[in-house]
């Protein structure tokens, strides 16, 4: 079973790409995101696709421009992540087939995201928000808005976050930091989803 999960990589390097992504999916989490301010992003996105595409969505995270989105669908990522709402962007990944997972703080950035065609709500900085900031702007959200905080959520705190309308996490420090060995990362993943599990009552 995979969780709603998504693994942030920055900083990921191409010759750890493979062993870091195998980790992950072995400990149930198969969204992975490789933020463009990484080194030589795309080499290491396509590794990953070519390796774990069966079994992984795999995407790029930072993505600012439509055209890092043209080139995300070359090396056959599936998954738009940005740090903004831009609705340029959302359009392009959603034209070319892909999730589209903007970043947004407020009510007014939700319903430009989710007009624009938005997969779901990157909620971020999620530690500026917080529980109670999501309980508030989930009551106007529409009924089935995917919601995933990031920044300040974590293992201790998924229980609040799920009870104040989180549907899902993405994860970066927490779980992997530059160098980090693939063994390390998967120890970090595994406890992810326990605590997912734990807070799910067993799992989604």
């Amino acid at each position: 079973m995979t969780r709603p999960l998504i693994a942030i990589l920055r900083g990921l390097c191409p010759e750890e790409a493979v062993a870091v992504g195998e980790a992950l999916v072995e400990a149930g989490i198969a969204t992975i995101e490789v933020p463009l301010n990484s080194p030589d992003p795309f080499e290491s996105i396509g590794r990953l696709v070519r390796a774990l595409g069966d079994r992984a969505t795999i995407g790029a995270g930072t993505v600012l421009r439509p055209e890092e989105v043209e080139w995300l669908a070359a090396v056959g990522g599936r998954l738009v992540v940005a740090p903004n709402c831009d609705a340029r962007v959302i359009r392009a990944a959603r034209a070319a087939g892909m999730e589209a997972w903007p970043g947004v703080m407020t009510p007014t950035e939700c319903f430009a995201a989710l007009e624009a065609g938005a997969t779901g709500l990157k909620l971020f900085p999620g530690s500026l928000v917080g529980p109670e900031g999501l309980r508030a702007i989930r009551a106007v959200l529409p009924a089935g808005t995917r919601v995933y905080p990031v920044g300040g959520a974590g293992a201790e705190n998924m229980a609040e976050w799920i009870a104040a309308g989180a549907d899902g996490f993405g994860i970066g420090s927490a779980l992997f930091r530059p160098g980090m060995e693939a063994a390390e990362v998967g120890r970090r993943a595994a406890a992810l989803v326990a605590a997912w599990d734990a807070a799910r009552g067993g799992g989604r």
